[in-house]
């Protein structure tokens, strides 16, 4: 009886250890890619003149660390409730079965099936590199390029628009799915998702249904990514690169077999809104959640985090405030001050 149970715990196991490698193992095997890239990124778009020298140190690294970690938190929360699509489908109702890519084909026809006509081999394994890891590269190098250089205002730019991104095209994804054009359309073959099985499987992951296509996160995060750069960041060559790899992504969507050319027009729109707001409210809508962090650094007596106003590394107490360039961040007066707008506006 003993054995029969071991053998059975042994097969549940090694069947569970199987499948979860084998979905997971795109996402295994890029990891340490994008680490690779991101260290040689550091070597190519940060000038000399621009490396901190205390980044060298196990506390200047330390201080970056806990940067990344602030910044990076309400992205993850929101990247993860955004991926819970299925769920949300489930308990509104929505067919599993549920398809809007025949409105896309009235508005406009089979024209992505054009961009097929020059496939070739080559340019197939190309474009899927610049999908896979040229489009993570360009966001996540982007983000830590931006803390790294300590523009925090700039980050706040960044996250902002990234989590409106997402919140924005959520309601599309559960209420009108669209599916890949690989799978819709007679002329276009799904040449991303024949490359390997593997890539077919770690795609499967953040779209299961293959259905995510209207607006195009690939576009909306490439182009916001790529006006972060050209508003932030000095450097030419990053610039350059930015430019030339957003323009790359957008034809790899559609040669690939994944995107509409509606999807790559909502999805350009949607990140020129989310960045214009992100330019402009940025400072209001990040208040809240500067305030937490703030306040769980004083009552957990946590390190030294970044002032947002003069980029010096600041204890909080009970005042909330930089003792170096009066940065408030205690936000009772900030919504004081909207509670008296508001009922001056709208006092008789």
């Amino acid at each position: 009886m003993y054995s029969f149970i071991q053998l059975l715990l042994s097969e549940i196991i090694s069947s569970f250890s199987g499948q979860w490698l084998s979905q997971y193992m795109m996402t295994i095997v890029m990891i340490p890619l994008l680490f690779l890239m991101v260290t040689a990124g550091y070597v190519l778009f940060v000038p000399v003149e621009n490396r901190r020298p205390e980044f060298s140190s196990m506390k200047g690294f330390f201080h970056f660390v806990v940067d990344v970690v602030i910044y990076a938190i309400p992205m993850l929360i929101v990247y993860a409730l955004v991926h819970m699509q299925t769920t949300a489908a489930t308990l509104l109702g929505v067919p599993a079965n549920q398809n809007y890519a025949h409105y896309i084909m009235i508005l406009e026809g089979d024209v992505v099936s054009l961009i097929q006509e020059i496939a070739t081999p080559l340019l197939t394994y190309a474009s899927g590199f610049f999908y896979l890891l040229m489009f993570p590269f360009l966001l996540t190098f982007t983000f830590l390029l931006l803390v790294y250089l300590q523009r925090h205002k700039a980050v706040q730019e960044f996250v902002v628009a990234f989590i409106l991104i997402y919140l924005l095209a959520f309601p599309f994804y559960i209420l009108f799915p669209v599916h890949v054009t690989g799978y819709t359309l007679s002329g276009v073959s799904p040449l991303l998702y024949n490359l390997s099985p593997f890539i077919a499987e770690g795609v499967r992951i953040v779209d299961p249904d293959l259905n995510n296509c209207f607006p195009s996160l690939h576009t909306a995060l490439s182009v916001m990514a790529m006006i972060m750069v050209l508003h932030n960041v000095k450097s030419r060559r990053y610039q350059a690169f930015a430019v030339i790899t957003t323009a790359a992504i957008l034809f790899t969507i559609l040669y690939l077999g994944i995107h509409w050319l509606s999807d790559l027009v909502g999805g350009t729109l949607l990140a020129i809104v989310c960045c214009l707001i992100a330019f402009r409210y940025s400072e209001h809508l990040f208040s809240i959640y500067r305030w937490i962090v703030a306040m769980l650094s004083w009552k957990l007596k946590g390190p030294a985090l970044p002032c947002v106003g003069c980029n010096r590394r600041i204890n909080f107490d009970s005042v909330m405030q930089c003792d170096y360039c009066g940065t408030e961040y205690n936000i009772k007066g900030r919504v004081f001050s909207l509670l008296k707008r508001f009922r001056k506006r709208f006092s008789p």
